[in-house]
């Protein structure tokens, strides 16, 4: 197996942006160091429900700042940004990163109106820009003299400078919760990435993408490639007992889901349907990754016996002290990591 951890700093209040965002690179540098495979960056607007807000900026500062782990998108929010430029963009960071770069797309927040209405768009309009933002996103790394007229852009370039590290492009994934998605992206053999869900959906998931492929016609090689370039996320806590684990994970759960909730209620136009979040105590558990280091890693065998591959864990989930964080980042690359290498 591969893990990841996903930088998901929540920051409460803005006068701690900075301290905030300092901390996740001190984290980034922390999982390279105790033996991560990859850090993956989200990318929100306006709420401090992820500090740095932008992750192909904080990606660029990742990328000199580390020398081996993957850095990885999940997602970058296509709706907000021209594909042209996010396209330059990424290929300087694969360029900074000597190719460690891996692009997670996606169609970005559900509910949280606010932060597309803020780039002067919408959510209905991201959603149908997605395909094609894709394709022309692809285009503009591989291409020279480049036209595309589409529904949404209309560009003529020469060519991209710089190219890409990687060759032809870095490694283009789609975050995926929807059967149908999981489907589609089966059918062109596309990695996928599953959100932090319970154990039974995201196996789940997992089979039914390896179904769809087989079912496609593709070939074993290119079925196994995919399968092994799929990642899934979960929330991780860790601690000496249990206990103390489960109450890590339920304290940083619901100030990071109370903190969510007041910025839609805040910032969301009250004529835009904005669904509530409905969760339970078992949601809340099958969420999780909890436990001490032996149960943690009982957890995540049972996840690999079941086709997981690849996982990356949210380790900082409410603004947590720094010094529990880097404390379960060392606990899980000295005692968890070591088992499955």
């Amino acid at each position: 197996m591969r893990f990841g951890t996903l930088m998901f700093p929540m920051s409460e209040h803005p006068e701690n942006d900075g301290a905030v965002v300092h901390q996740a690179l001190r984290e980034a540098e922390l999982t390279e160091e105790v033996g991560f495979d990859a850090v993956w960056l989200t990318e929100h607007h306006f709420g401090g429900t992820a500090a740095y807000a932008d992750p192909v900026t904080f990606g660029a500062a990742l990328a000199v700042r580390t020398s081996r782990i993957k850095i990885g998108f999940a997602v970058v929010q296509l709706a907000l940004h021209h594909p042209v430029l996010l396209a330059t963009q990424t290929a300087l960071v694969d360029q900074l990163s000597s190719g460690r770069l891996i692009v997670g797309t996606g169609r970005g927040s559900a509910y949280n109106h606010y932060e597309y209405i803020g780039f002067g768009t919408n959510l209905e309009r991201g959603r149908a820009m997605l395909a094609e933002s894709e394709e022309l996103l692809v285009k503009a790394w591989v291409s020279k003299d480049l036209v595309h007229s589409g529904e949404f852009f209309n560009v003529s370039l020469p060519i991209l400078r710089p190219r890409p590290f990687q060759q032809p492009h870095p490694l283009l994934v789609r975050a995926c919760l929807g059967e149908s998605s999981v489907v589609a992206m089966a059918q062109i053999a596309r990695p996928i990435l599953i959100g932090s869900r319970s154990d039974e959906i995201i196996t789940g998931r997992l089979k039914m993408f390896h179904e769809a492929m087989v079912g496609a016609g593709l070939d074993d090689a290119t079925i196994e490639t995919t399968l092994n370039e799929s990642w899934a996320v979960k929330k991780l806590a860790i601690a000496d007992t249990f206990s103390e684990a489960r109450d890590l994970a339920e304290e940083g759960y619901h100030k990071e889901l109370d903190h969510e909730l007041r910025n839609r209620e805040m910032f969301n136009p009250p004529d835009l349907p904005t669904p509530p979040i409905e969760t339970d105590e078992k949601d809340f558990e099958q969420l999780f990754i909890m436990g001490t280091p032996s149960q943690v890693a009982d957890h995540i065998a049972s996840l690999r016996d079941e086709g997981v591959r690849n996982l990356f864990l949210t380790i900082n989930s409410g603004e947590l002290d720094p010094k529990v964080v880097d404390w379960s980042i060392r606990m899980v690359g000295e005692k968890v990591l070591p088992q499955f290498k």
